[in-house]
């Protein structure tokens, strides 16, 4: 081969194109770019800065990746406070509970595993499951009667179950079915829990406040549903939105509603609050008179709405309408006894 021949090859094969078209470049191409680059920014938010950017790139991921991968992110920033169940939501047993009350608890809460205490709920010695009450149950339905001469052991059936048998008066206490739970501060990292539940394998922690109080409770399922979004199964029932219109510059509004999602309604705008422990509406007016307001009650804010208390119990507020700049009616649409709770405080419930 010539001389000219050989640069006209070389000149050929150096105008080809070696970079990839900007529009071509995927999620892969930018992450290699972001880790080369070296910038200011912390990994997490530039790892957040890139999902975002392509948020409605189908090529990439779909929408619940997309939310997941997101999800993770900020799980990694998260506290067990962030996650935990409060205390006023929790349900639980106490040791000297029957077999039959826990049986009745079950049904009602409808959770697969309980806490257990003993005497209040500052003082939990572990959980009851389920599947352990249900093995205890149908263990002693299959035992024979005293009386009756031993036969070789076969198969169980349905038709040996002596559910008659069973004494549902024993208490806790003494069938002792608890199992351990983990306790946790409120400022350790959800991360950390969940991998201490997978490494233990116990599916349940009792966070304690620095006095060594029930602060309030994590499952491995709370941990979960932060990162792949709530779970249902075919006990959960829709409670339905937590705030809904009830006509003009009304609403009505679960108590346990973010106050940060309060201006995403119409007609509502961010409130100031103060007190920066505060997140949520019945948070908010229990702040604003400092004790539990009976049912019929009206509280005011500065910010000139004012929330009527529809429904309470002594330990906390459970149901609110919210007045959009408009005094509330006395006498047109307020029943004489939500009246007589504004003006004497009394309970009505």
């Amino acid at each position: 081969m010539s001389e000219t021949s050989l640069k006209e090859n070389k000149t050929t094969t150096s105008d080809e194109p070696t970079e990839t078209p900007a529009k071509n470049v995927g999620f892969l191409d930018r992450l290699r770019t972001l880790f080369s680059n070296g910038s200011d920014a912390s990994l997490r938010e530039s790892l957040e800065d890139v999902i975002e950017q392509h948020e409605h790139s189908e090529e990439d991921f779909s929408p619940e990746e997309h939310s997941m991968l997101l999800n993770i992110l900020g799980f990694g920033e998260k506290v067990v406070e962030d996650v935990m169940v409060p205390r006023a939501d929790i349900t639980a047993i106490d040791l000297a509970a029957t077999m039959g009350e826990l049986m009745a608890t079950f049904k009602q809460a409808e959770h697969s595993r309980l806490p257990v205490y003993r005497e209040t709920l500052d003082d939990v010695i572990g959980m009851v499951h389920i599947k352990d009450m249900m093995g205890w149950l149908t263990g002693v339905a299959l035992k024979p009667p005293k009386k009756q001469a031993k036969k070789p052991a076969t198969a169980p059936t349905t038709s040996k179950l002596r559910l008659e048998g069973v004494n549902l008066s024993k208490s806790l206490s003494q069938v002792r079915l608890h199992r351990e739970v983990l306790f946790v501060p409120p400022s350790m990292p959800a991360v950390d829990l969940l991998v201490q539940m997978q490494t233990t394998r116990i599916h349940m922690a009792i966070v304690v406040d620095e006095y060594g109080g029930t602060d309030g409770l994590v499952s491995i399922e709370d941990l979960i549903e932060e990162i792949v979004g709530e779970i249902e199964d075919e006990h959960d029932i829709d409670g339905g939105p937590l705030i809904i219109e009830d006509g003009a510059g009304r609403y009505i509004a679960d108590a346990r509603i973010i106050l940060d999602d309060l201006s995403s309604y119409p007609g509502l705008r961010p409130l100031t609050i103060r007190d920066e422990d505060i997140d949520t509406l019945g948070g908010l007016v229990f702040s604003l008179i400092g004790r539990i307001p009976v049912r019929g009650e009206l509280v005011a804010h500065e910010s000139g709405l004012e929330f009527e208390v529809l429904d309470a119990d002594p330990r906390r507020l459970k149901r609110l309408r919210i007045y959009v700049n408009t005094n509330p009616p006395k006498k047109q649409s307020r029943s004489n006894e939500t009246v007589r709770g504004k003006h004497q405080n009394i309970d009505t419930s």
